[in-house]
């Protein structure tokens, strides 16, 4: 699928104006989770089971 210019440079600023709006609370959710607890447990093991399923997956077929 293939834009044309005009398309290409409205999405732009499309993203654009979206960065910028969501820039406030990009910046306070950064200075707050400087002050959480970390808990990369919490991620690692669904990331894992996700990673043995679809090795399992390959492995069956």
């Amino acid at each position: 699928m293939e834009f044309s210019l005009w398309e290409n440079l409205l999405l732009g600023v499309m993203v654009l104006g979206v960065i910028f709006w969501m820039s406030p609370g990009i910046k306070s959710s950064m200075k707050a989770s400087h002050n959480a607890d970390s808990d990369w447990m919490s991620v690692l093991v669904p990331v894992g089971l996700v990673v043995m399923f679809v090795i399992f997956l390959i492995a069956v077929v």
